[in-house]
């Protein structure tokens, strides 16, 4: 707050508690400037909940004692504080390969969250909630979320998946549609290679960086089965 509100502050608190009130000039200006001086980045009011008169008046009516500038200045920052923690960092519309836009954009959202003057996002709503148009726009763009050099070195880690992606690219049925007969596989699970003891007990059981065979005719069968769409 400014000299004035600071000065208005004290002319408020001055009404509901006369143990503040000076009447000296000397006196009162040594007072404007230190309750200024530990006031200055504390809001009189924002429109997210705060109010400075609300803090004094409160303090006023729970505390024996004479309000002081750095009961206001702590409840502030305990305010503010409060804010950040339930404050969860949507994403940013900026481009992402821009990290200097991303984090500006970061970074101010976090400022306007701190100062009051946008209220704090409590959910990120990963489920039943639209990404932004700008996003939405981003995306249809560049056709995946996951850049085409990220997914190229992410292959070796990821065998099925990309053999997955790779069967996909060429026109073949995703075999993942369907569950694997040979190895009971179920939908979107990729198959598993099977060892047998000599008694007839399975030994092991590793993932397969490719479907079985089978999988892939019944999941081509199943999508020549699939009505065309028009």
């Amino acid at each position: 707050m400014d000299r004035r509100e600071s000065a208005a502050l004290l002319a408020y608190i001055g009404r509901l508690d006369p143990r503040t009130i000076r009447t000296d000039p000397a006196e009162v200006r040594e007072q404007l400037d230190r309750w200024h001086e530990l006031l200055a980045e504390v809001p009189a009011a924002t429109p997210q909940g705060w109010d400075a008169r609300v803090v004094a008046r409160e303090h006023v009516l729970t505390s024996p004692y004479p309000i002081m500038p750095v009961d206001i200045a702590r409840a502030w920052r305990a305010h503010r504080r409060d804010r950040l923690q339930r404050h969860t960092d949507p994403t940013p519309g900026a481009d992402p390969d821009d990290p200097v836009a991303w984090n500006a954009e970061l970074a101010g959202t976090r400022r306007a969250v701190a100062s009051g003057r946008t209220a704090p996002v409590h959910l990120r709503q990963i489920t039943g909630a639209r990404p932004r148009p700008e996003l939405e726009a981003r995306l249809r763009e560049v056709g995946s979320c996951i850049p085409a050099p990220a997914r190229a070195a992410l292959a070796p880690y990821r065998p099925a998946r990309a053999a997955r992606e790779a069967a996909i690219a060429r026109g073949l049925p995703d075999a993942l549609t369907v569950r694997c007969e040979w190895c009971h596989a179920p939908v979107g699970e990729p198959c598993r290679r099977r060892r047998i003891a000599p008694d007839g007990a399975a030994r092991g059981s590793t993932p397969r960086a490719t479907p079985h065979p089978g999988r892939v005719d019944l999941a081509a069968a199943h999508r020549d089965r699939q009505p065309e769409t028009t």
